[in-house]
């Protein structure tokens, strides 16, 4: 008789497509068998684990972590590293990652940005991994090489509208646009108009206005429903497929949802801090509000929240990601506080390094307030994120022979009791997280990685090791694409 790795008993299974009462049967990394409830009993296996009716998910796909970057901007640096950021993840339920190798204005060459971020990932990571490239200077080199970082497993990378040290201006973004287009490379936009909000900054600095909560107001919703509807027009005009990230803004959304209904590929992503932050978490005492300094910036309240609630609910959004950009408050150095000073007790809004941890705290945060059906759940936090970058059905599915084993298994309803969330529970390199005292009702009880059980909340935490995780090479995206076939043909207009 064949003998299976591990058996995963009395679960309800919740896949994008199916809810069902199955048993799972993992051998040599992948599903071998899903099955109903019961009929799997006289497997020869090696670990059953019993999921006593918890739902049982293919585990999380977080497209958007920042982890280990260089000062890009300013003084911040990444606190999480590969080790640390994807331990992280697991402990949240999440499997895979894909992260970004950054491109500084210097840098002549893509590949040898990849081959540097390999090197820190390689023989470091808790779950599996790859890499988006960061374009911030798109020479004739750089758009030579796009059709090497395809034969290195890399089929997406991601643009800036925004930022000094990495904003393109419409032109470069229409010659990565179009040269993504010819190599079937999705294209990740951060869409805040970098000309707008500088003036606003400075309008801003004229009047002595430096304190956290005025990152919000040099950032109003203007500024990056302006910079999504340019993105969608110079994504209409190459034919090519886009992925607006993290997006904050309803009438941003708005514009999205238009060009989906005219057929356009424009994709969506939003995080958890448009769900449940808002400005006031800017506006504390003293210094406290640069904890939550991301962008765009949390928005004005709870009609907000409701916009981005329904944009989940009816695909506008097709991805859920963390975006997790993590900084050391009390870090003078290189994290949050490093823009205090004598002569800025407060800080200077516009030099805080922005981003939040989250990507330990995505899947708990969304599934506990119940805002989405079980399968959207699944769809936008793991199933769409491996469809839309290449990695369809090996992660976000649980297929037998097809999927590798990576799963995530939840208490069953209402055996976890309802507990406070506190950053001294959580495995980032991060002195806070922004979602301190939230109520939770769920957390993963097991994540399992390639048939490997990597984290047992009752039974020491992470079971998992440093260097199991795997570089992943992607192939194209399986959502729709293009929508014209052959090259791209100026004379059409």
């Amino acid at each position: 008789m064949d003998s299976y790795d591990l058996l995963v008993i009395n679960g309800l299974v919740i896949t994008a497509a199916d809810i069902g009462h199955y048993d799972i049967a993992v051998k040599n990394e992948k599903i071998a068998l899903l099955a109903p409830r019961g009929s799997l009993s006289e497997l020869n296996v090696k670990r059953v684990i019993d999921a006593k009716g918890g739902y049982v998910m293919p585990g999380g796909v977080d497209c958007h972590v920042h982890l280990e970057e260089p000062p890009l901007f300013g003084k911040g640096r990444s606190a999480d590293t590969y080790e640390t950021g994807t331990k992280s993840a697991i402990c949240g339920g999440t499997t895979t990652i894909v992260t970004f190798a950054p491109q500084s204005k210097i840098d002549p060459s893509l590949l040898e940005v990849l081959k540097s971020t390999h090197e820190k990932a390689h023989e470091n990571c808790y779950c599996d991994y790859s890499f988006h490239l960061l374009i911030s200077n798109p020479t004739k080199q750089v758009l030579s090489e796009f059709p090497a970082l395809r034969s290195e497993g890399i089929s997406s990378l991601k643009i800036y509208m925004t930022y000094e040290s990495l904003q393109l201006r419409d032109n470069e973004i229409l010659d990565v646009l179009l040269e993504a287009r010819t190599q079937d490379i999705t294209t990740m936009i951060h869409a805040e108009n970098g000309d707008m909000l500088a003036w606003m900054s400075d309008q801003l600095e004229q009047r002595k206005l430096f304190a956290p909560k005025y990152h919000a107001t040099s950032r109003p919703q203007l500024v990056e429903t302006e910079a999504t509807n340019r993105a969608i027009v110079l994504g209409e005009l190459v034919d090519a497929p886009i992925l607006i990230v993290h997006v904050s803004s309803p009438s941003a959304a708005r514009h999205i949802r238009d060009a989906q209904t005219r057929g356009l590929p424009v994709y969506a992503e939003t995080c958890p801090q448009y769900l449940f932050l808002t400005r006031e978490d800017l506006d504390k005492p003293g210094f406290e509000g640069a904890k939550c300094v991301c962008s765009p910036p949390p928005r004005e309240g709870k009609e907000d929240h409701e916009a981005i609630w329904t944009g989940l609910q009816n695909g506008t959004f097709t991805v859920l990601s963390s975006d997790h950009c993590p900084f050391i408050y009390d870090d003078t150095e290189s994290g949050k506080k490093s823009v205090l000073s004598n002569e800025f007790p407060v800080g200077q809004f516009r030099y805080i390094p922005n981003g939040c941890p989250g990507v330990e705290t995505r899947l708990p945060l969304i599934l506990t307030a119940g805002r989405l059906s079980l399968q959207k759940f699944v769809e936008v936090t793991s199933t769409n994120p491996a469809r839309l970058y290449g990695l369809y059905p090996l992660k976000g599915a649980l297929l037998p022979g097809l999927s590798d084993a990576d799963l995530t298994i939840w208490y069953p309803a209402s055996t976890l009791q309802p507990f406070t969330l506190t950053n001294s529970s959580l495995h980032h390199n991060v002195d806070y997280t922004p979602y301190e005292g939230r109520t939770l009702s769920q957390w993963p009880r097991y994540t399992v990685v390639r048939g490997e059980v990597v984290w047992d909340r009752d039974n020491g935490g992470v079971t998992g090791k440093k260097g199991f995780g795997q570089f992943l090479r992607r192939g194209a995206s399986t959502l729709a694409g293009s929508r014209s076939e052959g090259q791209w043909n100026v004379e059409i207009f």
